[in-house]
């Protein structure tokens, strides 16, 4: 078995007996072992969030596989290989991993996000996005020089889409001419989106724009109304939004806290 495997099991095996709180009498005894209920469950749980039906078979499955897994388990404590160095580590890490995971839950299960939160969050970002949208082409290039020699071949005739094809470096649109769809202003780099809104239908700018990524030459082909999604509709993702946010911020007041050498 390769030890990537044998690092799985045996993490496993120390984190279950880590966090098992009583063993029921549902569960399996292996070479006077107790193999618990309570970490079959939590196997079934698993594979049904991934969309697998509750079946029997899927039951007897889940028991078989960690049947396995601890008879394997058991066989590489018996031969001491968690005094590895380098398994010890990977127990460690998988250990704490479910520390963490559990700790992340149990945050926010004791912070719920309000609704009054989520609709204004809702708020917040509509008015960011604004109230139009555009359909925009671009050429980058890596130096201002090579912008502006973009730009003055194109006012001299030549093609937009071919010279995006030839000399962008932006790898994604320059076989499409330099095509960005449609998007609101907001999901570009701020520089890039002032250009934008500037321009009218059919405009080019006049010289070259900067932002992180290099240097633009940006045409505005088309614009629109926007109208941002229903909140029902984008709601699951709002909440996750937050929650990250709150949970990014309990981590940073847990490092303020720590002392850390």
């Amino acid at each position: 078995m390769e030890l990537k495997n044998l690092l799985r099991l045996a993490a496993g095996l120390v984190c279950a007996a880590a966090l098992a709180t009583a063993v029921q009498a549902q569960g399996v005894k292996i070479n006077g072992k107790e193999l618990p209920q309570s970490r079959i469950d939590a196997g079934v749980k698993s594979r049904l969030a991934q969309g697998q039906p509750d079946t029997p078979q899927l039951r007897d499955a889940v028991k078989e596989a960690l049947v396995n897994q601890e008879i394997i388990a058991q066989e590489a404590l018996k031969k001491g290989l968690h005094k590895n160095p380098e398994v010890a580590a990977q127990i460690e890490i998988n250990r704490q991993d479910v520390l963490v995971n559990a700790y992340v839950q149990d945050y926010l299960r004791t912070h719920p996000v309000s609704e009054d939160a989520l609709k204004k969050e809702y708020e917040r970002i509509k008015t960011q996005l604004g109230g139009k949208e555009y359909k925009a082409r671009h050429i980058l290039v890596e130096k201002e020089d090579e912008a502006k020699d973009v730009i003055a071949q194109i006012k001299k005739g030549a093609s937009f889409e071919k010279l995006a094809d030839e000399r962008s470096k932006d790898t994604g649109t320059k076989g499409r001419g330099g095509d960005l769809d449609w998007n609101v202003p907001a999901n570009y780099v701020k520089p890039f989106a002032d250009a934008l809104a500037k321009l009218k239908k059919g405009q080019m700018t006049d010289g070259p724009v900067q932002s992180n990524f290099g240097w633009h030459v940006i045409r505005l082909d088309d614009e629109r109304a926007f109208k941002a999604p229903a909140y029902e509709e984008v709601k699951p993702n709002l909440q996750r939004g937050i929650q990250q946010q709150m949970v990014q911020k309990a981590v940073a007041d847990l490092r303020a806290k720590a002392k850390i050498e």
